[in-house]
């Protein structure tokens, strides 16, 4: 935390009183809230999964309509912009959030979130939050985060962010990094991989801090991508082909979710693995055998088993861990996909016997943060080092596991250049693998950039920020 804002000028006029600890009247529920609080509260004690946990939370407490939306919009947006709340309570608190109890700092986030960034009156936004923490903290606490959340509420975001942000010319990159809630490091990895610090950089950041829609695919050959936008009331993907944007939802509740006839997946991911099924390959094969590598949970797998099956190749995926690989099984039933449970850096599988190969890697994820609200907190610096290491060795089986003349796609959901370009160059010095450019298999599409990879964006294709690259093993 940034000495001059932790130590502010302001008094000290919000230590707790001290007053009895028992409330003096039961709070009133407060459904929507109190499920965003308990958000919180497992991403913060358990590591938990927001998108996860939340709708969860939802179907066991009946919390429909209003109240829902309200909660997703809470607890969602108080993961993403925690980073700049954190800033502000900082200045408005006279104790360190170090020091703060975790449940009590959660609950100040949840108010901060709506005094900057929803409309919320004020009066409601605080007298809310006071009424949850006094419920479980006492009448002390809850005292103390009135004076806070008063605090906080002296002016808007515009407001905090000219008194907190760094000079936007001195400093382009701090400035909308805290502008856009995200780290410096995430802030500056995005400008890396635009070669922007300036206005474009502010568009990936906001489209990045910004509630996406949900995506969907419609499995090929048991529903059309009309069919499935007629039934749920969502629009055509504009570059998938099977691909279906919907605003908001559970999709879990749609029908052809439920009926297994279409899947959850971001249109990037759904292009990357159609990129590969549009090369041709220079292999004299009778049939035709494709491979997942990283297959976990099983998206991918799904689509490419679906396309194999119309074509009459199959699929072999690959994953490591158990409940992931007793996914990817549960997700493509009946489909042509043999599932194995092993390490894609040696699978056990006969080098050389693959036309096509999907190297979707483990990655940092900085592709999709808009999708994992508390990723971008989580992350580290130091995770990008073991995360290449371990693509390099993935991406070096799967040009092992090619067969000659046959195609490999490397794709990570990271536009960090180490995950990126990096991991790919010493794969093609390694391996001399003739890279394609992976533009003409992505038809259609603006803004891919000088090639020969395709790197995604949200702020300019609406997908999460997919990287792909296409390699050809040689023939000779």
């Amino acid at each position: 935390m940034n000495e001059r804002r932790k130590h502010s000028s302001r008094p000290a006029h919000n230590r707790p009183p001290r007053r009895r600890s028992s409330p003096s009247a039961p709070p009133a529920e407060d459904p929507a809230r109190q499920a965003a609080l308990d958000t919180l509260a497992a991403v913060r004690t358990r590591d938990a999964y927001a998108n996860l946990v939340l709708p969860d939370l939802l179907r066991q407490r009946r919390i429909t309509g209003r109240d829902a939306a309200l909660a997703t919009e809470l607890a969602y947006g108080a993961c993403r912009a925690r980073g700049l709340l954190d800033e502000v309570l900082a200045v408005c608190s006279d104790r360190p959030l170090s020091d703060m109890d975790g449940s009590v700092l959660d609950a100040l986030r949840l108010g901060c979130y709506q005094l900057l960034r929803t409309r919320i009156p004020a009066h409601a936004a605080v007298a809310s939050t006071v009424d949850l923490v006094r419920a479980t903290a006492g009448s002390r606490i809850a005292g103390f985060t009135n004076a806070v959340l008063r605090g906080v509420s002296e002016k808007d975001e515009v407001a905090w962010l000219a008194e907190l942000a760094p000079d936007r010319e001195q400093d382009p990159i701090g400035h909308h990094a805290l502008r856009y809630a995200h780290p410096r490091w995430i802030a500056r990895a995005f400008a890396e991989a635009l070669g922007d610090t300036g206005d474009e950089l502010a568009a990936a950041l906001a489209a990045d801090d910004s509630r996406p829609q949900v995506h969907l695919v419609a499995k090929p050959g048991e529903m059309s991508a009309d069919e499935l936008a007629a039934v749920t009331g969502g629009d055509l993907a504009p570059y998938s082909p099977y691909g279906v944007r919907l605003d908001d939802g559970d999709p879990g509740e749609l029908e052809p979710v439920r009926e297994h006839l279409a899947i959850v997946q971001d249109e990037g991911s759904q292009l990357c693995a159609l990129a590969l099924t549009r090369v041709d390959v220079e292999t004299d094969a009778a049939e035709q055998r494709w491979l997942d590598l990283c297959a976990g949970p099983g998206g991918k797998s799904v689509l490419l088993g679906a396309l194999a099956g119309l074509s009459g190749a199959t699929v072999d995926a690959v994953e490591k861990a158990a409940h992931r690989a007793r996914l990817v099984r549960t997700a493509c039933a009946e489909l042509p996909v043999t599932v194995h449970e092993a390490d894609g850096r040696d699978p056990g599988l006969p080098a050389g016997s693959f036309d096509r190969v999907l190297v979707d890697a483990p990655c940092t994820g900085l592709g999709a943060l808009r999708r994992r609200p508390e990723a971008r907190w989580r992350r580290q610096p130091t995770d990008v080092g073991d995360l290449t290491r371990l693509q390099r060795e993935l991406l070096g089986s799967a040009l092992e596991l090619v067969r000659p003349g046959g195609v490999v796609a490397y794709v990570v959901c990271s536009p960090h250049l180490a995950e990126t370009t990096g991991v790919l160059a010493e794969a093609v010095r390694r391996s001399g693998a003739r890279q394609l450019d992976a533009r003409e298999y992505f038809p259609a599409m603006p803004d891919l950039g000088p090639g020969p990879n395709v790197q995604l964006w949200p702020h300019r294709h609406g997908t999460d920020a997919m990287f792909c690259a296409l390699l050809r093993r040689p023939s000779g």
